[in-house]
């Protein structure tokens, strides 16, 4: 029992020092971000009730949430997603607010992953939505703050994918298939396995123009020329409607100057069941998953109690910190503490000094010299700690002063007073 708790559960872990401090870095110019487009600042709780984030709210599978009881018997969960906590608290805190809002956020999202596969279970997010809004301006707003977040975060190859719930669901809805067969063919899309998905169609007798359609969705990939070879399989208005709408976000898109970090993916279906337009995920070697996930949701707000059409995405800052490692990417982050030691009979004093320093702004370690440690393993504790100077308070009634970036030092006889 007492090795087990020494550890920390599957899908968790602690996270501190400098690379907590280089995850602060990286949280704070997302922030700054968010904030030059306008957006402000909002904090959900961590858990919620069931309902939030229940079946037709279109978020995770139940089995995948983190329940438990409050003591009146109602079923919490910690948020898996939060989106749905945001939308809660628009209805609750803006009810009578007609006109756009701009909320931004950061905060721990926990998802209990049936298949761990070495994904994290708890994750930090920093996230925008736009709440109010059904308008292509949104929609490339949206896009367009992502990638600059991810720009000024220093990361410099990626991709937006992006795609559109109302075209993929209008190719299914053309299959007229029954419940278990589109679930399948959901998933054989998904897993890219377009093979599997010919054969099914086939199996199921469809229309010769849908198989047509389904044959040519695995090659909907790539830049602008994309959205003109989609228009060749549209199967009805709201097909062609759909892409329209990318077009025209394109156009905006460039004005932006992102587009060459677009890619359009139009077998792309949404990853959460409350997408309903455009929907985009951002991609960069050296991680797992998604660094960026978003799209319109316009329906989702009403089932708290006000329609109103929406748009967001996250930054999953954990995947980000992943991709920065194995690029060799540095996180700029400088720690200016100053180390002061001090001998026991210089204790007043170095309290003295130490105050004087934090007075003026200045980051101080404080730490008694033990007898049985040497000026050599402070120094090197100093370094580790990223503190740039150390002063050592001597009995001598001397302080020997050492720059910890050059290991230069020199000693002056002086009290403090």
């Amino acid at each position: 029992m007492k090795q087990q708790i020494l550890h920390t559960p599957e899908g968790v872990r602690d996270i501190y020092s400098i690379e907590y401090g280089k995850k602060g870095v990286i949280e704070k110019k997302l922030q700054n971000v968010f904030h030059l487009y306008g957006y402000h600042d909002i904090q959900t709780p961590t858990f919620e009730f069931f309902e939030v984030f229940g079946k037709e709210m279109g978020t995770i599978p139940a089995k995948e949430l983190y329940k438990f009881f409050d003591r009146d018997g109602n079923t919490l969960v910690l948020r898996p997603d939060i989106t749905p906590s945001i939308a809660r608290a628009a209805v609750s805190v803006y009810d009578s607010e007609n006109l756009p809002i701009r909320l931004c956020y950061k905060g721990n999202t926990f998802i209990n992953h049936s298949n761990y596969q070495g994904r994290l279970r708890e994750n930090t997010q920093a996230g925008a939505e736009l709440i109010g809004v059904d308008s292509i301006e949104a929609d490339a707003e949206m896009i367009a703050m992502a990638v600059d977040s991810l720009k000024a975060v220093g990361l410099k190859e990626f991709q937006i994918h992006v795609g559109s719930v109302k075209f993929f669901e209008s190719l299914i809805k053309e299959t007229a298939l029954d419940g278990e067969a589109e679930a399948r063919l959901r998933e054989l899309i998904k897993n890219r396995n377009f093979f599997g998905v010919d054969e099914l169609l086939e199996k199921a007798q469809v229309k010769v123009t849908v198989k047509a359609a389904f044959q040519v969705l695995p090659e909907l990939v790539g830049g602008s020329e994309v959205l003109k070879n989609a228009k060749k399989i549209a199967l009805n208005t709201e097909t062609i409607e759909a892409v329209k709408r990318l077009e025209e976000m394109y156009r905006l898109l460039e004005a932006y100057g992102v587009d060459q970090y677009i890619t359009f993916d139009l077998s792309m279906s949404g990853t959460y069941g409350y997408y309903t337009g455009v929907i985009f995920r951002g991609y960069t070697y050296g991680t797992g998953d998604a660094i960026v996930k978003g799209g319109r949701y316009d329906q989702l707000l009403e089932k708290f109690g006000k329609p109103s059409p929406s748009i967001g995405f996250v930054i999953v800052v954990d995947e980000l910190m992943n991709a920065f490692a194995r690029q060799k990417i540095e996180i700029p982050y400088k720690y200016k503490n100053t180390f002061v030691l001090y001998d026991m009979e210089r204790q007043a004093e170095a309290i003295l000094l130490a105050k004087d320093f934090r007075s003026k702004g200045k980051q101080t370690e404080l730490v008694l010299k033990r007898k049985d440690k040497s000026i050599e393993e402070y120094i090197s504790c100093a370094k580790r700690n990223l503190c740039v100077s150390m002063m050592y308070l001597r009995d001598t009634n001397e302080i020997e002063m050492v720059n910890l970036l050059t290991g230069k030092s020199n000693r002056v006889s002086k009290k403090i007073k």
